[in-house]
């Protein structure tokens, strides 16, 4: 066998000395990096088509604007009528509302690229299956984030918004942005769970609408009748608002914070322990 044949046989037993592995000096890429791969390309996906941007803008704006005006007779009821405009008593529950319908858009999101076997390439790869799960939550986060900061710019231009301080808004953002992706784990884990868009859609409908109705979103939790109020006495939703409202318009937090942050973290614990198991016996 003449040299060049040996050398080019050398040369076609280390390629199939790399391909199967045995000479492999690459280990995978950590955790952060797949973390951060993960949510800048759910970013490109989230913001790379103008339409999409444009109404998923224009849907918080919207739902300010309606409700602000159907309920603004709300504004005179005691209990509302101390923070001097319906929308101020509005905002705050807008905030949580929008929270919950980037949440809720997780588990589609979830689901929609379980559909399209885009997380069937995934599991293919070298590469931790919660890191997909993390990214999904966190590209969603940011996503809350634009959209949150839009709604206030316009509740303020707008309607007449008025908060109390920069430093109560900004702190409001922050907690709104933690709330949302604490419930996000939670629909990502029943995207998790079944199997069907149709059916996931009409859970997290299901879900979201009793916690945003039987809360202190629309009106004060005194005015509502006897059952309703007991529900939302222990709806978490009702604490996350009354936290971010009372930021928000400058009024004592009291207690509402820590309960708010303490069922955000039990609830994204327990979402999150719930989507990695079924996640890894989803095929």
């Amino acid at each position: 066998m003449s040299r060049h044949a040996l050398r080019t046989r050398g040369r076609d037993d280390d390629t199939v000395q790399l391909y199967l592995g045995r000479r492999v000096g690459w280990a995978g890429s950590t955790v952060s990096t797949q973390i951060r791969v993960l949510t800048l390309r759910s970013l490109r996906t989230a913001f790379g088509d103008y339409r999409l941007v444009f109404f998923g803008l224009l849907q918080p704006v919207v739902m300010l604007l309606l409700f602000s005006q159907v309920f603004s007779g709300i504004g005179s009821l005691p209990g509302v009528v101390e923070y001097q405009g319906y929308i101020n008593y509005l905002m705050p529950a807008t905030l949580v509302n929008i929270a919950m319908t980037t949440a809720m858009s997780s588990g589609i999101g979830m689901l929609t690229e379980i559909y399209t076997g885009f997380i069937g390439r995934l599991r293919t790869m070298p590469i931790s299956l919660f890191s997909v799960l993390v990214a999904r939550t966190l590209s969603d986060a940011v996503r809350l984030a634009v959209q949150v900061v839009v709604a206030i710019a316009v509740a303020v231009a707008v309607l007449d918004f008025t908060p109390a301080g920069t430093g109560g808004v900004v702190a409001a953002v922050a907690l709104t942005i933690v709330f949302g992706w604490g419930m996000g784990w939670v629909f990502v884990a029943l995207a998790t769970w079944q199997g069907k868009p149709e059916t996931m859609q009409a859970i997290s409908f299901i879900v979201m609408f009793p916690l945003m109705f039987a809360s202190s979103a629309y009106m004060p939790v005194d005015a509502m009748p006897g059952w309703i109020k007991v529900v939302s006495t222990v709806n978490p939703v009702t604490y996350a608002i009354d936290a971010i409202r009372a930021l928000c318009l400058g009024k004592p937090v009291g207690w509402a914070l820590a309960a708010a942050i303490g069922l955000v973290a039990a609830t994204a614990t327990a979402g999150a322990v719930i989507a990695a198991r079924n996640f890894r016996r989803t095929r």
